[in-house]
């Protein structure tokens, strides 16, 4: 799937309370100005936003000329330390948030059966809980074969939503066969391939010294609030070279 323009992204507040969902809005925030230089397409197919203006899940896709081959590095686990704005004693605080990047597979690739899904129907809710919508116009699919759930609730429309989640869902089903294959592999072939697992903390956004340190190649850029307006050029470029000359 190297050549697919279309990317999924995931990105989910982790460790660290309402900080890390702060931090996962900014990182979205970053992401959608950094599609905007590259003039790259955003649609939002799911989000669960919180009360003071973080984010717990989004999942969004991007689509354009080589969305797929710069933000593919952008999946694991990415650490923040700052000052949260609710710190009243200017103590610096690490939280995490994890980031799950997915190609977008073409139809034909990922068979899914209508009488493998279950497809529920609910009331879309906003911060806090509460009912946004009085209608079920929010979906719920559960691949029954894999016991895979996914939801969507960012438009007003059913019949949009539940192609939104079958979106993510064909993603997800792609991701976890190339995974399962991957697994077959023998240790040697596992080492040359380096698969990339969400568990692995791939970043760190060091606020106070306004650095970003990449752990995967051990490389650090002073300008982090320059990246975090969209400007991810130097970062992407960086593991272009890398992959150029492992070509």
């Amino acid at each position: 799937m190297e050549n697919t323009e279309n990317v999924i992204i995931e990105i989910r507040a982790g460790t660290g309370g309402e900080e890390s969902a702060l931090f996962a809005s900014d990182l979205f925030r970053a992401y959608s100005k950094y599609s905007i230089i590259k003039g790259w397409r955003q649609k939002i197919l799911e989000s669960k936003p919180t009360d003071l203006g973080g984010i717990k899940e989004i999942v969004f896709e991007l689509s354009g000329p080589n969305a797929f081959k710069e933000m593919r590095y952008e999946g694991g686990v990415h650490r923040v330390q700052r000052t949260p704005k609710t710190e009243k004693k200017g103590r610096v605080h690490t939280s995490t948030i994890t980031v799950a990047v997915l190609a977008k597979p073409k139809i034909s690739e990922v068979n899914i059966k209508t009488d493998e899904l279950r497809v529920d129907f609910f009331r879309s809710s906003g911060p806090g809980g509460q009912n946004v919508n009085k209608r079920e116009t929010a979906v719920r699919i559960t691949h029954l074969p894999t016991g895979l759930v996914v939801t969507s609730q960012t438009e007003r429309d059913q019949f949009k939503n539940k192609n939104n989640a079958l979106t993510i869902l064909q993603a997800k089903l792609a991701e976890l066969k190339e995974r399962q294959s991957f697994e077959k592999l023998d240790e040697a072939r596992r080492i040359q391939v380096k698969w990339a697992k969400r568990s692995d903390k791939i970043r760190t956004y060091n606020f106070p010294q306004n650095r970003l340190t990449d752990h995967r190649i051990q490389k650090s850029w002073h300008n982090l609030e320059e990246i975090m307006e969209g400007n991810f050029t130097k970062v992407t470029k960086a593991f272009e070279d890398i992959s150029n000359l492992k070509d």
